[in-house]
């Protein structure tokens, strides 16, 4: 690692500074190149057929390892080329492969899947989202790559329990092959996985999710479904949130997923004596638990489709149930917040920094006008002296004030 280092300082160190950077060192984040020689190593040493599979899951994701590792190394890549690089990985896994998704268990759905074209667009649009979930959970110290490792372990079971020996040894290179990632990522965070290494194995898991019940009719797709339902969830929570932010763009990043709620809310409290790097890698067994479990639903009604999806069903609300908690202090979501007509304007830009400031904050507030959440650059809340034309409501907080008062801008 020292031969390199001075590489990494001038092209692959991940900032201190951001949104969403909880890491107190710069960090070179090119894991995924590690990870992609290990998979690299077992296509060659694999037995004839697991070797096919792996060779064209690798040659496939291409497009999404590379826009994400010039994305690590330049910082200068858009989530837009980004995604559409995953979706082409996609496209071009089908095209060597011959392989779709056809089958969803939604009759209207299956019949719009039986024209090719469409099949090929809704497989390049799964692959695209799953890849990019991945991406977006990767926010902690072990987080994504334990995830991604329980994950595709599952699914190697599910392969095994159908006797399919050659898909089950790609799913469980893949689980090894971010094992050894995480060796150095978890607890320590000497080395991030980075957008090409995050791309690459969303890639691997979308592309196992979709050919595992491709291959086995017995197998139900809402199993491997299921099985993704953790970065799924938040890849959806995270659409819904992004939306209701007027005035910023869907693609902006913020800090308020599901494991930065987990840090702040729960670990920070649970563990205050704790380095921050220590707190940063105890935020990830919680999410872990959060993939496991449905896994292991998963697992066990891989054949039974109304369980599987009273399955999806009971996760759905659990999250939101949990979101609701660590977010707003109460179970379930106020109207309010999920109402995007009560989004931010363009004319509240100017308390964007205070904001940030107040989203990174042990002690948040929610909004006693509205009930919406003060610490996610929420719809409403926003902190201005008191002159402030725009001012319209107070805002009271439940944990304490913040430097500036804070007022609802979106009450009547």
């Amino acid at each position: 690692m020292w031969l390199t280092q001075p590489l990494h300082a001038r092209f692959s160190l991940d900032s201190i500074i951001g949104v969403q950077k909880l890491h107190t060192q710069p960090t070179s984040r090119i894991g995924g190149v590690a990870i992609l020689t290990g998979l690299v190593t077992a296509w060659l040493v694999a037995a004839p057929q697991p070797s096919r599979i792996l060779g064209n899951m690798l040659l496939a994701a291409v497009p999404a390892f590379t826009f994400g590792l010039i994305e690590d190394l330049t910082k200068k890549v858009s989530a837009w080329a980004r995604l559409v690089a995953t979706m082409s990985s996609g496209v071009l896994a089908c095209y060597l492969t011959g392989v779709t998704v056809q089958e969803t268990g939604v009759v209207p759905l299956d019949w719009i899947l039986s024209f090719p074209v469409f099949a090929v667009l809704f497989t390049a649009f799964a692959v695209g989202g799953v890849a990019n979930a991945i991406n977006i959970i990767d926010g902690f110290n072990g987080l994504a790559g334990g995830c991604v490792a329980i994950m595709l372990a599952s699914m190697g079971v599910m392969a095994l329990s159908v006797g399919d020996t050659a898909l089950a040894n790609v799913c469980f290179f893949g689980a090894t092959a971010t094992l050894g990632f995480c060796a150095i990522n978890w607890p320590a965070g000497k080395l991030f996985l980075g957008d090409g290494g995050a791309y690459l194995l969303g890639f691997v898991l979308a592309w196992m999710a979709v050919i595992l019940p491709t291959r086995h009719a017995e197998l139900d797709a809402w199993a491997t479904l299921l099985v993704c339902t953790y970065p799924v969830l938040e890849v959806g929570f995270s659409v819904r949130r992004r939306h209701n932010r007027r005035g910023r763009h869907p693609s902006q990043a913020d800090n308020v997923h599901l494991h930065h709620l987990i840090h702040r809310r729960i670990v920070r409290k649970l563990f205050p004596q704790l380095s921050p790097i220590m707190q940063n890698s105890l935020t990830s067994p919680l999410p872990w638990l959060a993939t496991a479990v449905p896994c292991a639903w998963a697992i066990s009604f891989a054949t039974n489709t109304p369980m599987l999806a009273f399955g999806f069903g009971l996760f759905i609300v659990a999250y939101a149930g949990l979101y609701a908690r660590l977010s707003q202090f109460r179970w379930c979501f106020s109207a309010w917040t999920l109402n995007p007509d009560r989004g931010m304007n363009n004319s509240m830009q100017s308390a964007e920094a205070l904001n940030l400031l107040c989203a990174s904050a042990d002690k948040v507030s929610m909004c006693t006008t509205c009930g919406a959440i003060s610490d996610a650059i929420p719809p409403c809340v926003i902190y201005k002296p008191p002159s402030d034309p725009q001012i319209s409501a107070p805002v009271a907080s439940k944990h304490g004030n913040y430097p500036g008062q804070g007022f609802c801008a979106s009450a009547p």
